[in-house]
């Protein structure tokens, strides 16, 4: 697992965890990305499943309730199977984008 920062945003990478062990390691290490919007990138992997995106949902929803962004980045998913209350999206440069749009909602108060 590699973390990269960019200003408020944490970029964590997987590299040969699984995603179940990967999903432990993000919960154990959470108060290291806590405050900063966080985007997964998963593009290291060959492919990734609905039920394997899923994992993700619990630490999401946490994040997403202290007002912070998480995008998981793949482009090895079918992106109409994927639940409304998780952010995937195929590119950085969409996660960023995503982030952005998030932050000025949460400006704006919405």
């Amino acid at each position: 697992m590699i973390f990269d920062k960019d200003g408020n945003i944490t970029i964590i990478t997987q590299e040969k965890l699984s995603i179940q062990e990967f999903v432990k390691r993000l919960d154990s290490e959470y108060n290291r990305f806590k405050d900063d919007n966080v985007i997964v990138n998963l593009t290291t992997l060959k492919s990734i499943s609905l039920a394997e995106v899923v994992e993700f949902l619990k630490i999401s929803n946490q994040h997403r309730r202290a007002k912070h962004s998480f995008v998981i980045v793949t482009d090895k998913v079918n992106f109409d199977d994927m639940p409304d209350e998780i952010i995937v999206v195929p590119t950085l440069q969409e996660a960023y984008d995503i982030i952005e749009m998030e932050e000025i909602e949460r400006d704006l108060g919405f």
